[in-house]
């Protein structure tokens, strides 16, 4: 199964895949935005979908490129890092448990869920899932 997601197609089609996520979700990702004074907001309809995802103790590992994120993260319980390199990090990038992958142009934005030109692509394949996890797992390991 391979999806492609169009625009504001991303949360309609990612929250509910959040939502029955069990084991893991590993993210990469270049701008993530944390809306708390606009619970209303689509992204932070998103982000709530994570928090509910860790209290029902699925794994929440993600990789960006914001320190204020980071702190963000790890206070709902993430384990959230910053990579100690000079280089940006760029990709985008979501596993759910070891199963599906998420990626493309969609950074984690009012912006890309609502008005930006974007696509990504959510799909099962276990080779693809399989290499992107290991680029996971190297870019997590960074100390």
């Amino acid at each position: 199964m391979l999806k492609v997601i169009i625009g504001d197609q991303f949360p309609q089609i990612i929250i509910p895949a959040i939502e029955n996520s069990r084991v893991s979700l590993d993210v990469v990702m270049y701008d993530w935005r944390w809306y708390p004074q606009d619970p209303g907001a689509i992204t932070q309809k998103f982000n709530q979908a994570i928090v509910r995802a860790v209290r029902r103790g699925v794994r929440v590992r993600a990789i960006v490129n914001n320190n204020d994120i980071v702190n963000t993260l790890k206070s709902v319980g993430c384990q959230a890092r910053k990579l100690p390199i000079k280089n940006l990090v760029h990709s985008k990038l979501m596993i759910i448990d070891s199963r599906f992958f998420v990626t493309g142009s969609h950074n984690y934005t009012q912006h890309a869920f609502t008005q930006n030109i974007e696509l990504s692509l959510f799909g099962d394949d276990d080779v693809v899932v399989s290499e992107l996890t290991q680029f996971f797992v190297r870019l997590f390991s960074m100390i």
